[in-house]
């Protein structure tokens, strides 16, 4: 064996005459006969034998001296045997297997894995639990740095560069001809990143359309296979600011904004700095659970009624809280409200849900209670999971009156001379400008829980930046800014009611790594080990703090009328575009 390294070693002077070099020669596959008595295969198989084996044997001793209490440093004669093969057949199928088998994937991958899929067996390689099973780098391993050194080395390099090109263009062809479903790459190649790079040559070719200016490197795709994003072709780059320091609860918080609107974290900063001034805010968090509401429908309205009934029954609660609650070591049952429109049911699950923010968790235990009534009320047909009176995602009034996720009220009492030396206005301004903007004018225009001034601008800066759904600043951003003169009316008494703030510190996106940094940030990263809720619950507390300095700010602002000047001078493109290369 060690003749046979040796000698592939050795320099090897290039010859004058152009010479093909087969494939045979690029990955080394010399004749099992030059180093070993057995066939090569026959011989993998015999230390793969035995590696397994030795393992078991070792194992199988280990757990015998561990229920023994016999220490294990103690070894017999077979024992030792069995050490010496491990570690004999562990360094044979490391430096011959991998390079007999491995190699063999990299660069002999078979066609018919194109080609012989039909669309069942497609359709499952979209599911979650399929794409777990064959996780990403795992089915196959496609760097090129695993073949092994031997003569003649950069013709070698230069071949496999070149294979690994011409098969890369194979597959974008097909996807472009239609034969092969872009949604598989990632199973099928076993790497995610070649996979959202062969994808996005396949869309441009497609298209007609240039993604230059889209980044595809510097980002982890393994992260979001099967849980963030489907079919990528890159990611969209979003400026983090820092706002703050903001003084909450006698704790300082610099909070991180995802954002590309000019001003918006200077804004907040200096609502910041006016708070932390006047001695900082204070946040109470009213209520905390999520919701999911089903429709059922029943052949007549007076089944519908008898179901209203029974659910909101408090000796059935029990029961039903017990079913529910068997979705999550997390999940608890706080209530359900029941409305109906003929003979349909909505019935509105409350639970709380820990530090995620809980929607397939309170679903899933939806689904157990569902399941559970089945039983006594057969004659139910479950139309969906959903009737949208949970509400998700959707202006709703009963997430402004009964709330959704996180209710918060958050306060300030800002003094005198803070806003005239840092808000550059006066108290008499802002509560006269918050009466007739926030208040009045809102109920004007019928706003559905809109009686603020911004508070969605901070609301998405803050989730896009922590990994929340930003979808849900929707309802999260249900908000009501209340000003008030107080001390004989030198001062200014500022807050915030925010009754559905929907966010969570494990799941989704906050694992990502940019994400999870922000999280971290806060403190508030993961799940609480103390507390089960507690960080979810302080990132809504930030949040309504941070949007009262933002609040505060841009009243000043627009009561001092320097909303306009602000933005012409940070929020404007200072550089000549029609000079700019394209």
């Amino acid at each position: 064996m060690e003749a046979r390294w040796r000698s592939s070693a050795k320099p090897v002077q290039a010859p004058k005459t152009t010479k093909t070099v087969s494939f045979e020669e690029v990955s080394g596959k010399a004749s099992s006969s030059e180093a070993l008595p057995l066939s090569l295969h026959l011989t993998n198989a015999v230390f793969f034998s035995l590696f397994f084996s030795v393992v078991y044997f070792l194992l199988s001793r280990w757990r015998e001296k561990i229920r023994t209490s016999t220490p294990l440093h103690l070894v017999n004669l077979s024992e030792i045997v069995a050490i010496f093969a491990f570690i004999a057949s562990f360094v044979y199928l490391l430096g011959f297997f991998g390079i007999d088998f491995v190699q063999s994937l990299i660069l002999r991958p078979s066609t018919d894995l194109w080609n012989s899929e039909d669309e069942e067996e497609n359709e499952a390689l979209l599911r979650k639990e399929d794409a777990r099973k064959i996780p990403c780098g795992q089915a196959l391993d496609c760097s090129v740095t695993s073949a092994p050194i031997i003569s003649a080395q950069k013709v070698v390099d230069e071949k496999l560069v070149k294979l690994t090109t011409e098969e890369d263009e194979e597959i974008i062809k097909a996807i472009v001809a239609g034969t092969t479903p872009s949604y598989s790459l990632e199973s099928k190649l076993g790497d995610c990143k070649r996979a959202a790079s062969i994808r996005r040559e396949a869309l441009g070719r497609i298209t007609g359309k240039s993604l230059s200016g889209l980044p595809l490197d510097g980002f982890d795709y393994e992260s979001i296979l099967g849980q963030c994003c489907e079919m990528p072709i890159g990611y969209v780059q979003i400026p983090v600011g820092i706002a703050g320091p903001l003084l909450l609860n006698g704790k300082e918080y610099s909070v991180p904004m995802a954002t590309t609107e000019g001003c918006l974290v200077a804004s907040t900063s200096r609502g910041c700095k006016a708070i932390h001034l006047s001695g900082g805010a204070s946040s109470v968090l009213l209520k905390d659970g999520m919701t999911r509401a089903p429709v059922v429908r029943f052949g007549t309205a007076k089944r519908a009624a008898d179901l209203k009934f029974y659910l909101e029954d408090p000796e059935n609660f029990e029961t039903l809280a017990v079913v529910f609650n068997r979705s999550s070591r997390f999940a608890r049952l706080q209530g359900i409200k029941c409305v109906i429109a003929g003979k349909n049911l909505y019935l509105r699950f409350t639970c709380s849900t820990g530090d995620a923010m809980g929607m397939n968790m309170v679903s899933k235990g939806v689904q157990n209670v569902l399941d559970f009534l089945q039983t006594d009320f057969p004659d139910m047909d479950v139309i969906g999971i959903s009737g949208n009176f949970c509400s998700d995602k959707k202006p709703a009034a009963v997430n402004w009156i009964e709330g959704r996720g996180k209710s918060v009220v958050c306060e300030a009492i800002i003094k005198g001379d803070v806003v005239r030396k840092v808000l550059k206005t006066s108290v008499e301004s802002l509560v006269e400008l918050n009466m007739l903007k926030n208040l009045t004018g809102s109920a004007m225009a019928g706003a559905l829980g809109g009686f603020n001034a911004h508070a969605s601008n901070i609301v998405s800066a803050v989730y896009i930046a922590t990994g929340q759904d930003p979808a849900q600043n929707i309802e999260s951003s249900h908000c009501i800014t209340m000003m008030e003169a107080v001390n004989e009316g030198n001062d200014l008494h500022i807050s915030v009611t925010m009754p559905s703030i929907e966010v969570g510190t494990v799941g989704g996106g906050t694992q990502l790594a940019s994400q999870s940094a922000c999280l971290n940030l806060l403190g508030v990263k993961g799940a609480s080990q103390e507390s089960p809720g507690a960080n979810s619950r302080r990132l809504a507390t930030i949040v309504a703090g941070a949007v009262l300095a933002g609040e505060l700010s841009l009243m000043s602002a627009l009561a001092a009328g320097q909303l306009v000047k602000s933005h012409m001078k940070y929020n404007r493109l200072s550089k000549d575009v029609s000079k700019t290369s394209s």
